[in-house]
């Protein structure tokens, strides 16, 4: 991949996982432009660093779990389709349900197909519980919750249309993954009826015990790391220098978008004022008849142009706009693991030091009184202590091997993302490229040059209009051609 290296392995066994050596990548080259308007996403990601106790901590289990294979692509053997929304309306609420239909072949399952019907407040339980039971991989991001203008534009169609794509493209997501697609959590998704799935819902941690993992967290980001891995530095900064340039793309996008529908709507007047002007101008009926023509079929043209920026070009940008803060989430419960670790490490240190050191004047003075001897209290508090240090030792060991698991998780995962990114974003970029030199080309039909002369004898500024339509057209193709060139390059 372009951009990225691997000349070194972590191996255990007979298990290995790829180490990236160079994860700065390549980065799209854009200038933030500072009058952009900004849009919100979901921040709203879990930042605690919970750890699922069943999981194989063991080195070498750890690497052969995370080895991604180059052909997983191959052997699918999961198809899941997001469709059919439904507006529900209760006592209490509105709200939208969408069907999941999902197709397999795998023996775990007790059928081939099954389908079931889910909520929004759903999919964000199936992500929350990925995160908490694999907290340094990345769960590809779901749409926000609401839109800019607020909660007016929930049920309209074009919303529940978008959402609909992107809770598609989630789960698609996830069934792709190695890990996640094997995952009890995304079995009892697809295949648990509304009932029985709110039941399992209740199973999970309470309260409490969330808002402990929160305290530990924020314990975790106010002590901060020390010695972070150097490649856990480099992707840290290739995630803030790819969050700044995808949401600029994001932002331009959509900015231009909506400057071309504003267009379309200004064209759309053209074409019916042309076809009445013919109509009281004996002379110039039929050019301008071809006029109105040549508009109608521009503002057809454009028209779709923009329903394909809107299907093919904005949702992928803006996806990969809100997965920068799923990586920057994932980074920071990275650093809370390895926070915790070199907690535990200074306190085990600590407590060998007061062991050594430890003055018992106290204790002594106490003991006297009741008739103990000093020897027999420093070997009892020894033992105590010698107990103690054990117990923080086994700790220590226990958090150690979750963070070597963590970061071999996040490295292979890391390559996986990658990987990914690229593939979209260069679909995304060469899909659009060459939409838009079809749209230029199929615009070209304009007047012959006998109609656009007696125009201008008549109205010169129609005739500086169609003309300079030839400069822009050209234009437009050699950008679009040299944007492509250079945006494959990623």
């Amino acid at each position: 991949m372009s951009g990225f290296v691997v000349d070194s392995t972590v191996s255990s066994g007979n298990s290995s996982v790829a180490i990236p050596t160079d994860i700065s990548g390549q980065i799209l080259d854009l200038d933030e432009d500072d009058d952009l308007e900004v849009f919100s996403k979901d921040t709203t990601v879990t930042d605690g660093s919970s750890f699922n106790a069943s999981m194989q901590t063991s080195p070498a289990s750890m690497i052969n779990q995370y080895k991604f294979e180059e052909d997983a692509e191959d052997t699918k053997d999961i198809f899941v389709t997001v469709d059919n929304p439904e507006s529900h309306v209760t006592a209490i609420e509105t709200y939208i349900t969408y069907r999941v239909v999902t197709k397999t072949t795998r023996s775990e399952f007790d059928s081939s197909e099954f389908e079931v019907r889910r909520r929004y407040q759903d999919f964000l339980w199936l992500k929350g519980r990925l995160e908490e039971a694999h907290p340094t991989l990345i769960v590809h991001p779901l749409p926000e919750k609401f839109v800019v203008k607020g909660m007016v534009e929930r049920f309209n169609e074009d919303f529940i249309e978008t959402r609909r794509r992107a809770l598609h493209r989630f789960l698609n997501k996830i069934a792709e993954h190695p890990i996640f697609s094997s995952s009890e959590d995304f079995k009892i998704f697809l295949t648990a009826a509304s009932g029985e799935l709110t039941s399992y819902k209740k199973q999970g941690p309470g309260f409490l015990s969330r808002m402990g993992e929160t305290v530990k967290a924020v314990a975790a980001a106010v002590r901060g790391v020390r010695n972070r891995p150097q490649e856990f530095t480099e992707m840290q900064e290739y995630v803030e220098a790819f969050s700044q340039k995808i949401s600029s793309l994001d932002k331009v996008t959509q900015r231009i978008v909506r400057e071309q529908k504003e267009y379309l709507e200004e064209l759309k007047e053209c074409g019916p004022t042309y076809a009445l002007w013919s109509q009281s101008e004996e002379e110039l009926a039929e050019p301008l008849k071809d006029v109105a023509g040549c508009v109608d079929r521009c503002c057809k043209e454009t028209e779709e142009q923009v329903k394909n920026l809107n299907d093919n070009l904005i949702p992928v940008l803006h996806e990969y706009a809100l997965c920068t803060e799923t990586l920057k989430a994932v980074l920071r419960r990275r650093d809370n693991i390895q926070a915790d670790f070199e907690a535990k490490t200074e306190a085990l240190a600590t407590k060998k030091a007061d062991r050594d050191t430890e003055s018992k004047v106290l204790s002594l003075a106490w003991d006297s009184l009741v008739g103990r001897s000093p020897e027999e209290v420093k070997q009892q508090k020894q033992q105590t202590l010698k107990g103690e240090i054990k117990e923080m030792r086994d700790d220590l060991d226990k958090a150690e091997d979750r963070l070597e698991w963590a970061n071999n998780a996040l490295k292979s995962d890391w390559t996986r993302w990658q990987k990914d990114m690229r593939t979209d974003l260069r679909s995304a970029f060469v899909d659009t490229a060459e939409r838009n030199v079809n749209y230029y080309e199929k615009v070209r039909c304009l007047p012959c040059p006998k109609y656009i002369f007696l125009i201008n004898i008549h109205f010169f500024g129609v005739f500086w209009s169609i003309s300079c339509c030839h400069f822009i057209k050209a234009i437009s193709r050699l950008r679009s051609s040299v944007t492509a060139l250079n945006l494959i390059k990623l």
